[in-house]
Protein backbone atom coordinates (compact mmCIF):
# COMPACT_ATOMS: atom_id res chain seq x y z
CA UNK A 1 0.00 0.00 0.00
CA UNK A 2 1.82 3.49 -1.05
CA UNK A 3 1.90 6.33 1.31
CA UNK A 4 1.10 9.37 0.45
CA UNK A 5 3.74 11.87 0.07
CA UNK A 6 2.68 14.69 3.33
CA UNK A 7 2.37 11.24 5.56
CA UNK A 8 5.59 9.88 4.14
CA UNK A 9 7.33 12.97 4.93
CA UNK A 10 6.12 13.17 8.38
CA UNK A 11 7.18 9.62 9.06
CA UNK A 12 10.44 10.31 7.56
CA UNK A 13 10.77 13.60 10.28
CA UNK A 14 9.34 11.66 13.16
CA UNK A 15 11.91 8.93 12.79
CA UNK A 16 15.06 10.62 12.27
CA UNK A 17 17.49 11.11 15.32
CA UNK A 18 16.73 13.53 18.21
CA UNK A 19 18.59 16.91 17.67
CA UNK A 20 21.31 17.38 19.92
CA UNK A 21 20.74 19.59 22.83
CA UNK A 22 23.00 22.13 24.95
CA UNK A 23 22.06 21.59 28.11
CA UNK A 24 22.80 24.44 30.69
CA UNK A 25 22.95 23.52 34.61
CA UNK A 26 22.78 26.60 36.76
CA UNK A 27 22.44 27.64 40.62
CA UNK A 28 23.91 29.29 43.50
CA UNK A 29 27.21 28.56 45.12
CA UNK A 30 27.25 25.45 47.31
CA UNK A 31 23.91 24.16 45.55
CA UNK A 32 25.39 20.88 44.77
CA UNK A 33 26.42 21.35 40.99
CA UNK A 34 29.53 19.69 40.89
CA UNK A 35 28.22 16.54 42.77
CA UNK A 36 25.36 16.27 40.24
CA UNK A 37 27.67 16.07 37.69
CA UNK A 38 30.04 13.55 38.89
CA UNK A 39 26.83 11.08 39.87
CA UNK A 40 25.38 11.94 36.64
CA UNK A 41 28.58 10.78 35.33
CA UNK A 42 28.81 7.75 36.93
CA UNK A 43 25.26 6.77 35.87
CA UNK A 44 26.83 6.35 32.41
CA UNK A 45 24.32 8.70 31.44
CA UNK A 46 25.47 9.73 27.43
CA UNK A 47 26.55 13.42 28.19
CA UNK A 48 29.49 15.13 26.75
CA UNK A 49 30.58 17.14 29.92
CA UNK A 50 32.43 20.41 28.84
CA UNK A 51 35.26 21.68 31.52
CA UNK A 52 34.83 25.01 31.96
CA UNK A 53 38.06 26.84 32.79
CA UNK A 54 39.09 28.68 35.96
CA UNK A 55 41.44 30.96 37.22
CA UNK A 56 40.96 30.82 40.75
CA UNK A 57 43.41 28.55 42.85
CA UNK A 58 42.59 24.19 42.58
CA UNK A 59 40.92 23.13 45.77
CA UNK A 60 42.80 20.41 47.61
CA UNK A 61 39.80 17.64 46.32
CA UNK A 62 39.61 19.07 43.21
CA UNK A 63 41.64 17.77 39.66
CA UNK A 64 42.56 19.80 36.57
CA UNK A 65 40.69 18.80 33.62
CA UNK A 66 38.18 17.20 35.73
CA UNK A 67 36.54 20.03 37.94
CA UNK A 68 37.92 22.44 36.31
CA UNK A 69 40.93 23.49 33.75
CA UNK A 70 42.81 25.56 35.90
CA UNK A 71 44.78 28.36 33.96
CA UNK A 72 46.68 31.61 34.41
CA UNK A 73 45.04 34.86 34.52
CA UNK A 74 47.32 35.46 31.62
CA UNK A 75 46.92 32.23 29.76
CA UNK A 76 42.77 33.04 29.91
CA UNK A 77 43.05 36.69 28.82
CA UNK A 78 44.97 35.55 25.75
CA UNK A 79 41.86 33.22 25.23
CA UNK A 80 39.13 35.78 25.98
CA UNK A 81 41.07 38.22 23.33
CA UNK A 82 40.30 35.18 20.56
CA UNK A 83 37.10 35.04 21.24
CA UNK A 84 37.86 31.61 22.08
CA UNK A 85 34.85 31.50 25.29
CA UNK A 86 31.42 30.82 24.16
CA UNK A 87 30.59 32.76 28.15
CA UNK A 88 33.29 34.15 29.55
CA UNK A 89 32.09 35.83 33.25
CA UNK A 90 34.33 37.29 36.65
CA UNK A 91 33.17 35.55 39.62
CA UNK A 92 34.07 36.19 43.24
CA UNK A 93 37.08 37.65 41.07
CA UNK A 94 37.62 34.98 39.65
CA UNK A 95 37.45 34.25 35.58
CA UNK A 96 35.29 31.41 34.34
CA UNK A 97 34.96 30.40 30.74
CA UNK A 98 33.10 28.17 28.61
CA UNK A 99 35.86 26.60 25.31
CA UNK A 100 33.42 27.40 22.46
CA UNK A 101 35.22 24.97 20.29
CA UNK A 102 34.82 21.67 22.61
CA UNK A 103 30.78 22.62 22.63
CA UNK A 104 30.93 23.80 18.71
CA UNK A 105 32.72 19.96 18.07
CA UNK A 106 30.38 17.91 20.49
CA UNK A 107 26.90 19.34 19.44
CA UNK A 108 28.24 18.76 15.92
CA UNK A 109 29.08 14.85 16.41
CA UNK A 110 25.56 14.85 17.25
CA UNK A 111 26.28 14.62 21.41
CA UNK A 112 24.39 16.13 24.03
CA UNK A 113 26.57 18.88 25.60
CA UNK A 114 26.01 19.98 29.39
CA UNK A 115 27.67 22.70 31.23
CA UNK A 116 27.92 24.15 34.52
CA UNK A 117 27.94 27.68 35.01
CA UNK A 118 27.01 30.33 37.28
CA UNK A 119 23.38 32.67 36.94
CA UNK A 120 25.50 35.48 35.34
CA UNK A 121 26.66 33.22 32.85
CA UNK A 122 23.43 31.35 31.95
CA UNK A 123 22.04 34.16 31.21
CA UNK A 124 24.49 35.49 28.84
CA UNK A 125 24.08 31.84 27.12
CA UNK A 126 20.30 32.64 26.83
CA UNK A 127 20.82 35.69 25.09
CA UNK A 128 22.63 34.33 22.34
CA UNK A 129 21.61 30.67 22.40
CA UNK A 130 18.14 30.82 23.60
CA UNK A 131 17.19 27.01 22.58
CA UNK A 132 19.73 25.73 24.65
CA UNK A 133 17.92 23.98 27.75
CA UNK A 134 17.97 25.49 31.46
CA UNK A 135 17.92 23.77 34.33
CA UNK A 136 17.93 26.00 38.22
CA UNK A 137 19.33 23.62 40.59
CA UNK A 138 18.26 25.00 44.02
CA UNK A 139 18.85 24.37 47.81
CA UNK A 140 15.87 23.64 49.96
CA UNK A 141 16.07 26.80 51.56
CA UNK A 142 18.45 29.30 51.69
CA UNK A 143 19.02 28.12 55.92
CA UNK A 144 20.08 24.70 54.31
CA UNK A 145 22.67 26.78 51.22
CA UNK A 146 24.38 28.68 54.79
CA UNK A 147 25.24 25.11 56.03
CA UNK A 148 26.22 23.42 53.26
CA UNK A 149 28.94 26.71 52.25
CA UNK A 150 29.80 26.74 56.07
CA UNK A 151 30.93 22.86 56.00
CA UNK A 152 32.60 23.49 52.82
CA UNK A 153 35.50 25.45 55.11
CA UNK A 154 36.58 27.25 51.87
CA UNK A 155 34.76 30.62 52.61
CA UNK A 156 36.30 33.34 55.05
CA UNK A 157 33.04 34.67 56.86
CA UNK A 158 33.14 37.91 54.59
CA UNK A 159 32.96 35.54 51.77
CA UNK A 160 30.08 33.33 52.88
CA UNK A 161 28.00 35.98 53.98
CA UNK A 162 28.99 37.81 50.26
CA UNK A 163 27.84 34.49 48.51
CA UNK A 164 24.77 34.16 50.62
CA UNK A 165 23.54 37.35 50.04
CA UNK A 166 24.22 37.01 45.93
CA UNK A 167 22.46 33.53 45.64
CA UNK A 168 19.40 35.47 47.32
CA UNK A 169 19.64 37.30 44.47
CA UNK A 170 20.30 34.34 41.96
CA UNK A 171 17.04 33.12 43.25
CA UNK A 172 15.07 35.60 41.78
CA UNK A 173 16.28 35.21 38.39
CA UNK A 174 14.13 31.55 38.34
CA UNK A 175 11.94 32.66 35.54
CA UNK A 176 15.08 33.29 33.08
CA UNK A 177 14.78 29.01 33.31
CA UNK A 178 13.12 26.09 31.34
CA UNK A 179 13.18 23.96 34.56
CA UNK A 180 13.96 24.01 38.19
CA UNK A 181 15.52 20.89 40.29
CA UNK A 182 15.67 20.80 44.17
CA UNK A 183 18.80 19.08 45.19
CA UNK A 184 17.48 17.90 48.47
CA UNK A 185 20.37 16.63 51.15
CA UNK A 186 21.11 13.08 51.18
CA UNK A 187 18.89 12.76 47.60
CA UNK A 188 21.23 13.52 45.02
CA UNK A 189 20.20 10.60 42.93
CA UNK A 190 16.55 11.71 42.69
CA UNK A 191 17.99 14.86 41.36
CA UNK A 192 19.73 13.74 38.70
CA UNK A 193 17.09 11.10 37.80
CA UNK A 194 14.91 14.56 37.83
CA UNK A 195 17.44 15.87 35.06
CA UNK A 196 17.74 12.90 33.15
CA UNK A 197 13.84 13.01 33.07
CA UNK A 198 13.79 16.46 31.65
CA UNK A 199 16.46 15.55 29.10
CA UNK A 200 14.26 12.81 27.91
CA UNK A 201 11.20 14.70 27.90
CA UNK A 202 12.96 17.43 26.00
CA UNK A 203 13.99 14.51 23.77
CA UNK A 204 10.24 14.22 22.91
CA UNK A 205 9.24 17.38 22.04
CA UNK A 206 6.70 17.87 19.03
CA UNK A 207 8.97 21.02 17.33
CA UNK A 208 12.65 20.33 18.72
CA UNK A 209 14.91 22.74 19.84
CA UNK A 210 17.47 23.74 17.53
CA UNK A 211 21.02 24.75 18.93
CA UNK A 212 22.47 27.16 16.28
CA UNK A 213 25.61 28.00 18.04
CA UNK A 214 27.18 31.41 17.03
Amino acid sequence: MSVEPGRREFLTEINQSPRALLIVLSGPSGVGKDAVLTELKESGYPLCYITTLTTRPRRDNEQDMVDYHFVSTEKYHSMLAKNEFLESANVYGNWYGVPRAAVKEALDRGEDVIIKIDVQGAATIKKTIPEAVFIFLVPPSIEELDARLTQRLTESPANLALRLKTAEEEMKQLSNFDYVVVNQSGEIDRTVSTIQAVITAEKHRVNPRRIDLP
